[in-house]
C-alpha cells in the first residue's frame, strides 16, 4: 500500500524521516520485520516494543511507530499520542476495512459471551451461512479452530482475521468483545452492526476499580455503533440485568430485549431442565413457540434468547432460528458433559466468577440424585476480591475442592486461604495442585453424584509463572473415573 495514503488512516505528532513509497508489512513483533514493513510499538503489561525499535529497524523495518520519543537512524519514526489505538486504525486501512464487508456481531458482559458467540456461530453454521467466531476459545473459521492468546486480540491480529474471514466468504463474524479489549482500544476499526450485553457481575475489578467502571467500559461497544442510523445495526440486551437500561441509553439503534424474570421481547417461560436438554416456551413479537435444545441450564436459555434475538433482528425466519438452536451441540467446556462410562455425572465448565458458579450448580439442581462435588479455583495474581464470594457461592453444593486456576506467582497458600475464608460449611478440601484437586474430586464421588469442574472450562494448559504447562480437566477425570469404577 502507498504509504502516505496509509498514514491518511492517523493522526500523528511528527514524522522524523523520509517515508517509503510503499508499505508491504504490518507488525508489534520485533521478530516478524520483513522488507518495507511498519513497526508499531505497543506497550504491554510486560514488555515494552519500545524497547525493540532499534533492534526492528536493524532488522529492516522502514517505519516505527511510537508514543515515545526515540532516537532511530535507520528508520522512519512516527510519534503519535497512543500507539495501541492508531495500531487498530493502521490495520483497518491496510486490510480494506474488511468489518464494512460482513455482518459482525459483537457479545460483551461478564459471563455468557463464549456461550452465546459460539451458540451463534454453531447457528449461522445451521442455517447454510459461512461463518467465523472469535474469543476465548479461539478463533473458529467455517467450522475449524485456530487457538489464540486473548479473549479479545490485538487490534492487529483482529483485523487480520476479519480479513481472512471476509476473503473466505464468509457473511458473519461473530466477536466475543472483553472490557479490557474496549478500554485498550483493541477493537478500533472493527465496525459492528449487533451489539449483545449478557450481564454484569463481579469481576476484573483490579482492572477497573469500581463495578460501575467495569460497567460503562462494556458500554462501549454499543455508544460505538455510532449514529447513523442508515445502516440497520442493533443492541440485543437482557432485560435480567439492570446494567440494560443504562446501555440502552447509549445507543440510536433499535433495542431488542429477552430475559427469563423480567418482561421482554423475547421472553422464556415453562422452563423445563434436565441432564440431556433444556424445554422452554418462547414468547415474542411473533407470537409463543415451543423450543427444544441440547444446551443445560437456565443460564444458558438466556444465552439461547440473546441468540434467537439477534437472527430474527437481523431477518432470518423465526421458524428456521428454532431449527437450528435444536440442532446444535453445547458449546465447549461450558457445561459440557463429560462422556465416561461411570456411574456419575461430569460436567465441565468455564466458571471463574461468583455469579457463573451459582448458575452453574443451579443448573443441575433439578436433576440431582444424590450429591453435588463442585471444583472451584482461581488464577493468582488477579482479583482477589472475588475468591471469598465464589468459595460462598459454591458452597450450595454438598462438597467442596478448593484450589487454584491458573497461579501464576502467586501461592496456592495465599489463594487457598482467600478462597477457605467465603466457606459456609465445613465439607471442603483445600488442594492447590489442579491436577491432583480433579483426581481428588472424582476419587470422593459415590454413584449417582454430579462433579461439575469449574475454572478451566475448554482450556488444555495451566499457567505456573510465566510457563504454560499441559492441563485439561476433562482428561485427567476421565482417567480417574476410569480408574475408580
Amino acid at each position: 500500500m502507498n504509504s502516505k495514503e496509509l498514514l491518511t488512516a492517523i493522526p500523528y505528532k511528527q514524522i522524523k524521516g523520509a517515508l517509503p513509497d510503499r508499505i508491504e508489512h504490518l507488525t508489534i513483533d520485533s521478530r516478524d520485520i520483513k522488507k518495507d514493513s511498519i513497526f508499531v510499538c505497543i506497550t504491554g503489561y510486560t514488555v515494552d516494543g519500545h524497547d525493540f525499535a532499534q533492534q526492528a529497524a536493524d532488522q529492516g523495518a522502514a517505519v516505527i511507530v511510537a508514543e515515545k520519543p526515540l532516537t532511530i537512524d535507520n528508520a522512519t519514526v512516527i510519534l503519535v499520542e497512543s500507539t495501541s489505538r492508531t495500531l487498530g486504525l493502521l490495520a483497518a486501512k491496510f486490510y480494506d476495512y474488511p468489518s464494512k464487508l460482513l455482518h459482525m456481531i459483537g457479545v460483551t458482559g461478564t459471563n455468557g459471551k463464549t456461550s452465546v458467540a459460539g451458540i451463534l456461530h454453531s447457528m449461522l453454521m445451521e442455517l447454510g451461512e459461512k461463518s467465523a467466531m472469535t474469543g476465548t476459545i479461539g478463533f473458529n473459521l467455517n467450522g475449524q479452530l485456530h487457538p489464540s492468546a486473548n479473549t479479545t486480540n490485538d487490534a492487529l491480529t483482529t483485523q487480520q482475521m476479519i480479513a481472512r474471514a471476509r476473503d473466505e466468504d464468509c457473511s458473519h463474524m461473530t466477536m466475543e468483545v472483553s472490557s479490557h479489549g474496549l478500554i485498550l482500544g483493541r477493537l478500533a476499526g472493527v465496525e459492528f452492526d449487533t451489539a449483545i450485553f449478557t450481564n454484569l457481575t463481579h469481576d476484573h475489578l483490579d482492572f477497573h476499580g469500581t463495578m460501575e467502571e467495569y460497567g460503562h467500559a462494556k458500554a462501549l461497544l454499543f455508544s460505538q455503533l455510532g449514529q447513523d442510523v442508515a445502516n440497520q445495526k442493533q443492541a440485543i440486551l437482557n432485560a435480567d440485568d439492570p446494567w440494560s437500561s443504562e446501555i440502552a441509553k447509549m445507543t440510536p439503534h433499535p433495542v431488542y430485549t429477552y430475559g427469563i424474570q423480567n418482561d421482554a421481547q423475547f421472553r422464556a417461560k415453562d422452563i423445563q431442565l434436565a441432564h440431556t436438554g433444556t424445554t422452554f416456551t418462547l414468547h415474542c413479537p411473533a407470537g409463543q413457540f415451543p423450543v427444544a435444545m441440547k444446551l443445560l441450564g437456565e443460564f444458558n436459555v438466556s444465552n439461547a434468547l440473546a441468540a434467537i434475538a439477534a437472527l430474527y433482528a437481523e431477518g432470518y425466519k423465526l421458524d428456521e432460528i428454532l431449527q437450528a438452536i435444536a440442532a446444535i451441540a453445547p458449546v465447549e467446556g461450558r457445561m459440557q458433559k463429560v462422556e465416561v462410562e461411570a456411574p456419575v455425572s461430569i460436567f465441565i465448565d468455564y466458571a471463574h466468577t461468583p455469579d457463573a458458579i451459582e448458575k452453574a450448580i443451579e443448573a443441575v439442581q433439578d436433576f440431582k440424585k444424590n450429591r453435588i462435588i463442585f471444583l472451584v479455583g482461581t488464577g493468582g495474581n488477579r482479583d482477589k476480591t472475588k475468591r471469598p464470594i465464589m468459595a460462598e457461592k459454591a458452597s450450595v453444593a454438598d462438597y467442596v475442592v478448593l484450589t487454584t486456576d491458573d497461579p501464576r506467582d502467586e501461592t496456592y497458600d495465599s489463594i487457598l486461604e482467600d478462597l477457605k475464608s467465603g466457606m459456609t460449611h465445613e465439607q471442603f478440601a483445600c488442594i492447590g495442585d489442579r491436577a491432583e484437586a480433579v483426581k481428588h474430586a472424582v476419587q470422593q464421588a459415590e454413584s449417582g453424584d454430579i462433579i461439575i469442574l469449574a475454572g478451566k472450562g475448554h482450556e488444555d494448559y495451566q499457567i505456573i509463572g510465566n510457563t504454560k504447562y499441559p492441563h485439561s480437566d476433562k482428561e485427567i477425570a476421565i482417567q480417574e473415573a476410569l480408574k475408580k469404577f
